[in-house]
């Protein structure tokens, strides 16, 4: 544990930035706790950090302390509507790597429109918690090296960017997916904590336009509306326009937007 303050400016009253613990800074101010900063690595194995302060000075030398200690490269996310939040990273040098439009889905299917949804002839939808592990793996693997060959990762939500040993399904009961008899054709991960949130539609290259995605988001929402949910959530990079017309064809409403940061 890192005790000696990081003090910045020439003020008898300047802010102290003292490590606490491994990764988290706190601002004091005559021992009144002003600010905080964290830093976490997320599943796919990226540094993200982030700070709550009351004013842009504390921010400032948070930041500051924490850049010294921390190394590149490292991400923040935060709401494109928070405007002093933005502009207090681009100070600390970050640049705006991805923008994402967060969606609330409905879930009632005479809502979506997808009452009377059915996979194509030959597919049949697993439910979460029942898809065969191996071929769960083979197909995430599988469209995620197409996905890499032509748009590239940086257009997928920013927590499905693989880990660094590769291993991307964190939770295989999350999962639920398009099978055909010899192998899986497509999937979907909706995770509920505080409310439900849909991680990731994906169809492989050669099956797509078939309606699978269309069928895998029926099952997904209709499961969550007889379990009492009334909505989803997900986000979309702003340049999925395939993406954004799905979710935006069922009803789907964006409610705001989301910036990742890098530096």
């Amino acid at each position: 544990m890192n005790t000696k303050p990081f003090t910045s400016g020439l003020s008898e009253n300047a802010v102290m930035i003292t490590r606490v613990a491994d990764r988290q800074w706190h601002a004091l101010d005559d021992d009144l706790v002003v600010g905080r900063g964290l830093a976490e690595h997320r599943p796919d194995g990226r540094l993200f950090v982030s700070i709550d302060a009351w004013h842009d000075a504390t921010f400032d030398r948070l930041a500051e302390a924490m850049l010294a200690e921390l190394p590149a490269p490292l991400y923040t996310v935060v709401d494109e509507a928070d405007v002093e939040l933005t502009a207090g990273w681009r100070r600390a040098g970050f640049t705006i790597r991805r923008r994402e439009w967060e969606y609330v889905v409905p879930t009632d299917p005479r809502v979506t429109g997808l009452e009377a949804v059915l996979p194509p002839s030959g597919v049949t939808i697993v439910p979460a918690g029942q898809a065969d592990e191996s071929l769960l793996r083979a197909v995430d693997r599988a469209i995620r090296d197409e996905v890499e060959a032509t748009v590239g990762w940086r257009s997928m939500p920013a927590e499905v960017i693989p880990r660094p040993q590769g291993d991307t399904i964190v939770d295989p009961s999350k999962y639920a997916v398009a099978a055909a008899p010899d192998r899986y054709l497509g999937l979907i991960r909706v995770v509920t904590v505080n409310r439900p949130r849909i991680g990731l539609v994906a169809v492989r290259a050669g099956e797509q336009r078939r309606g699978i995605a269309r069928a895998l988001l029926a099952h997904a929402l209709g499961t969550l509306h007889h379990s009492g949910f009334a909505a989803a959530w997900t986000e979309v990079h702003q340049s999925n326009q395939a993406a954004s017309a799905l979710i935006e064809g069922i009803g789907a409403r964006p409610m705001s937007s989301n910036l990742e940061l890098v530096r």
